[in-house]
């Protein structure tokens, strides 16, 4: 018997034991392969679908994201803006209500000022003419205090009054 040539009888139970082994497999072993292989194909196709749709989606909230970042960033920019504005405007109105304040003070100081300055000359006229009718009564005392001078002194003022008129 050689390796390379089978002999017809081999041949003959081989192919039969081949049969019902393959007969068997395909009866019995083959349908819930290719039913496990079939429930794979669906759940990978179903993955991939599912894949797919959440790949949409994310796509879908990412422009969303961005279309809302976008628009924060705008109104970040705006409000910065009117903060801006607001706080200029703050800063000339309190430079004005400071201007008008300090006017306001410096008018009150000035008034006062003049105010004390009259109530000063005031006095000082009170007194230089309170000074000047001291002198003049202690002079005319000195000079007045016999009959002889007081009759000068009288003559004297009716020639000027008389020189004046």
């Amino acid at each position: 018997m050689s390796l390379l040539t089978p002999e017809p009888g081999l041949v003959f139970w081989m192919s039969i034991a081949f049969g019902i082994t393959l007969f068997i497999l395909i009866k019995f072993a083959f349908p819930p392969i290719l039913k496990a292989v079939e429930k794979r194909r669906n759940y990978v196709d179903e993955s991939l679908v599912a894949a797919k749709k959440a790949k949409e989606e994310l796509d879908h909230v990412k422009e969303i994201g961005e279309s809302l970042l976008a628009e924060t960033r705008k109104q970040q920019t705006e409000m910065i803006k009117e903060a801006s504005k607001i706080q200029e405007q703050m800063l000339e109105d309190a430079r004005e209500r400071a201007g008008l304040e300090s006017e306001k003070i410096i008018g009150v100081a000035r008034k006062q000022i003049q105010s004390e300055k009259e109530v000063a000359l005031q006095e000082i006229r009170e007194e230089v003419t309170k000074i000047s009718i001291d002198l003049t009564e202690k002079i005319l005392r000195e000079e007045l205090s016999t009959d002889k001078a007081q009759m000068k002194m009288i003559d004297r003022l009716l020639d000027e009054i008389e020189i004046t008129s």
